[in-house]
């Protein structure tokens, strides 16, 4: 863990609601699907609410009507909070929380927790962006009407499999501190896909080895490399083609196993990925389509530290790192 001041002490308080309004527009100027894409889903989630009836609309979450990302949520805290220190992890659980407290009572006083993967009714919403799924897939060249259709049963299995999660947990803890919690999960993926698709697009690495090549020239994985838990070929080989090169790492959670035959046919040669289940990577291998991990917390760290390194253009803040996070920054 390292206390870095960003602006050597000066750095100035920003309330926590434009800090976090902030964050939500950087993770939309990001998106794959562009402007246009989030406004028409914003759009679409207007009309839904304008639908029900005022009883209804009590348990209508309407931070969804400007923020398209379910999974990113202030969880405590009114939003009028001043900050200047954050903790930032790449989960964030009770023990988190509670060293939080601690760091305060020892003089690094803690004026927010942020945690990158989701926690309380942001975990709950986790299904909720997976639909981006969709529209990344028609981008590689997959018909809409049959990404949504593949789509559906998987966002269907995430959501059940999320009901009986005791989400609320973490949130908990950090009322009865009296600590400001929120959670910065797709925004932050955004960022991460899109810079690696990019370097990646301009490289036009020839073969598979060549993708890992330039991975491990990324301090973030570098780093990681170190750790035992660098890029790595888990479908093909380093003397494999790359061919169409795609880069999977936003959309809340992994998409249908079945999407792999239909990238595939689109000209996917390989994908790069943060994780992947034994069951997705199966399907993968069936159609001959290459797959790089290139590190789940590791590439984490890519997406939030290039988010900080966008938002310090507007504001300044410290960062005490924890679990998993390792701040790096980008000129």
């Amino acid at each position: 863990m390292v206390f870095i001041n960003l602006k050597k002490g000066k750095g100035r308080k920003v309330k926590l609601r434009k800090l976090f309004d902030l964050i939500v527009e950087k993770g939309i100027e990001q998106d794959p699907r562009g402007k246009a894409g989030v406004n028409r889903q914003l759009k679409k989630t207007k009309k839904q609410y304008d639908a029900l009836l005022e009883k209804a609309k009590n348990n209508f979450d309407i931070e969804s009507l400007k923020n398209p990302y379910g999974d990113t949520r202030i969880l405590t805290g009114s939003g009028d909070e001043e900050i200047k220190n954050i903790l930032v992890g790449i989960d964030i659980d009770v023990s988190e929380v509670l060293l939080a407290d601690r760091l305060s009572q020892k003089g690094k006083k803690i004026d927010l927790i942020l945690a990158h993967h989701p926690e309380g009714r942001a975990l709950a919403a986790l299904h909720q962006v997976m639909y981006m799924h969709a529209d990344i897939a028609n981008i590689c060249g997959v018909p809409i009407n049959v990404a949504e259709g593949i789509m559906q049963e998987r966002i269907n299995e995430v959501e059940r499999r999320l009901l009986p999660v005791n989400h609320t947990k973490t949130v908990d803890a950090a009322k009865l501190l009296n600590i400001p919690l929120i959670c910065v999960h797709t925004p932050a993926d955004n960022h991460v896909t899109n810079f690696l698709q990019k370097l990646l697009n301009s490289k036009n690495p020839e073969y598979v080895g060549d993708i890992i090549e330039i991975l491990n020239e990324i301090p973030e994985y570098k780093y990681s490399a170190k750790n035992n838990a660098g890029p790595k070929v888990v479908s093909g080989s380093n003397s494999s083609r790359s061919g169409k090169i795609f880069v999977d790492m936003t959309g809340g959670t992994e998409g249908a196993k079945e999407i792999f035959k239909k990238l595939a046919q689109a000209g996917v040669g390989t994908i790069i990925g943060m994780h992947l289940s034994e069951d997705h990577l199966k399907k993968a291998k069936e159609e001959h389509v290459n797959v790089v991990i290139a590190g789940h917390i590791s590439s984490d760290s890519i997406g939030l530290n290039l988010l900080f390194d966008s938002i310090e253009k507007k504001q300044q803040f410290n960062i005490v790192e924890c679990s998993g996070f390792t701040r790096i920054k980008r000129k």
